[in-house]
């Protein structure tokens, strides 16, 4: 038995140097809408949800911290979508999986598609402007 009760997914945490750009990159691109977010004083951070239950936290980035930014700030980085590690990434699902792949397109944000054998899940695969892999998927 779990030791926590209800539990369920919160939110979701990005370090960046660019709080602005990667809020408008997440709100043009999945929907997310900006919320009331706490002042911290000595570091900014804009708060996003998607739908009534999930937010995605864009925290100023320390500039002391030495760990690399995201996959194209490390030593080696990850440059085509193809390669994206498999266990580097955040999730969404769409019901307008064809348009949402041409908006991508028409972007100029380079895409890897892949469908599962089960010929049932389409699943586009990108990068956030920081580096960062997400998968956007359509189960029928």
């Amino acid at each position: 038995m779990a030791a926590a009760k209800g539990a369920c997914l919160n939110h979701v945490a990005r370090e960046t140097t660019d709080l602005k750009r990667l809020a408008k990159f997440y709100q043009e691109i999945l929907g997310f809408e900006e919320i009331e977010s706490p002042k911290f004083g000595s570091f900014e951070v804009i708060w996003l949800r998607l739908g009534p239950s999930f937010a995605l936290h864009l925290i100023q980035r320390n500039p002391e911290n030495r760990l690399p930014e995201g996959p194209w700030s490390a030593t080696s980085a990850v440059a085509d979508p193809k390669n994206l590690p498999r266990g580097h990434h955040i999730a969404f699902s769409v019901s307008n999986f064809d348009s949402f792949v041409q908006t991508l397109k028409e972007k100029g944000i380079e895409t890897f598609e892949a469908t599962q054998p089960n010929g049932k899940t389409r699943q586009v695969f990108f990068f956030d402007p920081d580096g960062n892999g997400l998968e956007v998927a359509c189960w029928e």
